[in-house]
């Protein structure tokens, strides 16, 4: 059998739409970004939920973490940091200005007694 010898009438031709591309608003692709990203594991079921691959969302993660995609509302980029290491200061020599809330300022010696310091702030923010 060859082309010209099998030549069965066609009595019904489907053209199946395949191959075309959907277009997303950056606000839907924030809006599925944001559902994958709601809780663990769920780029899998969000991509079968709106009939897009996997790839697809992990692409639109990248581009909104780039800020390509605008900020959704409710998000905020967070940049996580190690923590420094905590050094205590070394004391410095000299006098300390202290501004009670009412404005008025007060200069003491490093060496002053603390309860003593205190007393007066509290009787120096009573005076009118």
């Amino acid at each position: 059998m060859d082309i010209l010898s099998d030549r069965h009438q066609i009595s019904r031709l489907e053209v199946v739409d395949t191959g075309r591309r959907r277009r997303w608003s950056d606000a839907e692709k924030l809006r599925i970004v944001a559902e994958s990203l709601a809780g663990s594991r769920l780029a899998s079921a969000t991509a079968r939920r709106h009939g897009i691959s996997r790839q697809q969302i992990f692409t639109w993660r990248r581009l909104y973490r780039k800020g390509h995609l605008g900020a959704p509302s409710g998000f905020v980029p967070a940049n996580i940091l190690p923590e420094r290491p905590t050094q205590v200061a070394e004391p410095v020599a000299g006098r300390i200005e202290i501004v009670t809330a009412n404005g008025r300022r007060i200069v003491i010696d490093r060496g002053a007694d603390i309860e003593a310091v205190l007393r007066l702030i509290r009787g120096v923010e009573a005076l009118p």
